[in-house]
C-alpha cells in the first residue's frame, strides 16, 4: 500500500471514493506529497489518491518528468483530452479535495465534469503531511547540513560596508553551490536596527560598527527545505546586546527541554514565552515559537496556544525564539528540530555561542 495514502486516508472523518488534487492556477504542494515527483512543475495537471494508490494525469509537457514518479499516468495533449479523460475517472460518487487551496473557477470546472458529491479534506491531507517518513527526513536533514555550513561560511563575508542584499546574494550563492535547488524562502538579511523586524526583506543598510546581524535562511533539497536563524554582531558588541543574546539562548534551551512526544504545542511556546516575560524583556517575543517544516516553509502547524496539536514521533518543527526592540534591534535564534521517540534531535548544526565579528 501507498504509505503516504494510508496515512492520508486514516485522518479522514467520513468515506470518500478518490481525492482530486489539481496543480492548477493554485499549485498545490499535495500534488508533490503525493507523487514524489523530484523535478518537474505540473502545472494543468492533476493527482488521484485512491486508498491504495496515486495515478496522475499529466501533460505532454511533464511526461518525461511524471514517468520519473513510477505512478500510473495518463497524458494529454490538449485540454479536451484532459476534460475527457477525468470525466471517465471521476465517475464516483465522492471526492475530497483541498478546499484551503482550490479556487472558485477550479471548483466551477471540476462541477462541470462530475457529479459527484465534493467535499474538503484539506485537514487529513495536512495531519499526513505533518508526520515524515524516513525519506523525508534523511532530504530535510541534508537541507539542514547545507544551511549549517553556510551559516559558518558567511562569516568571512560579513565586512563593513557591504549591503544587506549583498549579504543576501552570498547566501544564496553558497547554498546553491552546496546542493540546495534553491532558498526555500527569501532571505531575511538584516542589519541594526532593522532586525527588530521579524519578517524584514534585505535592503540597502550598510553595515557598520556595533550593528546587529540577522541572517534568517533555509536550503530546499529535492522539495524538501531547511530554515535556520543565526544573530551576531558586527564589532564589539554592547552589553545590552549581549544580554538580549544569551537571554534568547535559553528561551531556545528551554524549547528544547519541553519538545517532546506527547506535549501540546501550545505548552512549548508558553514554557519559553513565560520565561522571557519573566526578564526585563517581557512582551518582546511576539510571534509563535515555531512551525512544523517539510515540502512548505510554514508547513500547516505550528508552536503556539491558538493551535490544538500534540507532538508525536517523526514531526519536524523550527525552534526560534526572539526579542526585539523597535529602533534598537533583534536577536533570534533558530534552529530545525526532529521530534523522536526518546527525545529530540536538533537537525541544524551550525554554533550558537554569542559571536562578534
Amino acid at each position: 500500500m501507498h504509505s503516504r495514502v494510508e496515512k492520508i486516508y486514516k485522518n479522514l472523518e467520513e468515506k470518500i471514493d478518490l481525492i482530486y488534487i489539481e496543480n492548477g492556477s493554485c499549485p498545490d504542494i499535495n500534488f508533490l506529497y503525493l507523487t514524489e515527483a523530484e523535478s518537474g512543475i505540473f502545472e494543468g495537471c492533476v493527482a488521484l489518491a485512491y486508498p491504495d494508490s496515486v495515478e496522475i494525469v499529466v501533460s505532454l509537457l511533464e511526461e518525461e518528468s511524471a514517468k520519473k514518479t513510477g505512478k500510473k499516468m495518463y497524458v494529454f495533449k490538449k485540454r479536451e483530452e484532459r476534460k475527457e479523460i477525468l470525466k471517465k475517472m471521476l465517475n464516483v460518487d465522492k471526492i475530497g479535495i483541498n478546499a484551503k487551496n482550490f479556487s472558485y473557477e477550479a471548483y466551477r470546472k471540476l462541477k462541470e465534469i462530475t457529479k459527484a458529491e465534493i467535499v474538503d479534506v484539506s485537514g487529513a491531507l495536512s495531519k499526513a503531511r505533518l508526520v515524515k517518513e524516513k525519506d523525508e527526513i534523511e532530504k530535510i536533514k541534508k537541507a539542514c547540513n547545507i544551511v549549517s555550513e553556510v551559516c559558518e561560511e558567511i562569516k568571512s563575508y560579513i565586512k563593513e560596508g557591504i549591503k544587506e542584499y549583498e549579504l543576501s546574494a552570498e547566501l544564496t550563492y553558497l547554498m546553491m553551490k552546496k546542493g540546495a535547488t534553491e532558498p526555500s524562502f527569501t532571505n531575511i538579511c538584516s542589519f541594526g536596527e532593522n532586525a527588530a523586524e521579524p519578517h524584514y526583506t534585505a535592503g540597502d543598510r550598510v553595515l557598520k560598527k556595533g550593528d546587529y546581524v540577522l541572517l534568517d535562511f533555509g536550503a530546499r533539497y529535492r522539495r524538501y527545505i531547511s530554515d535556520i536563524t543565526r544573530t551576531f554582531v558586527y564589532g564589539k558588541a554592547e552589553e545590552k546586546q549581549r544580554e538580549i543574546y544569551e537571554t534568547v539562548k535559553k528561551a531556545q534551551e528551554i524549547g528544547f527541554e519541553n519538545l517532546k512526544a506527547g506535549v501540546k504545542g501550545g505548552d512549548v511556546h508558553n514554557a519559553v514565552e513565560n520565561f522571557i516575560n519573566s526578564t526585563k524583556y517581557k512582551g518582546r517575543f511576539i510571534h509563535a515559537l515555531g512551525h512544523s517544516i517539510g515540502l512548505l516553509v510554514h508547513d500547516g502547524y505550528g508552536l503556539h496556544p491558538s493551535i490544538d496539536l500534540t507532538l508525536e514521533e517523526n514531526m519536524v518543527f523550527t525552534v526560534e525564539p526572539g526579542i526585539y526592540i523597535p529602533g534598537y534591534g533583534g536577536v533570534r535564534i533558530e534552529d530545525d528540530v526532529l521530534i523522536k521517540k526518546d527525545g529530540i534531535e536538533i537537525l541544524t548544526k551550525a554554533p550558537k555561542d554569542f559571536t562578534e565579528l
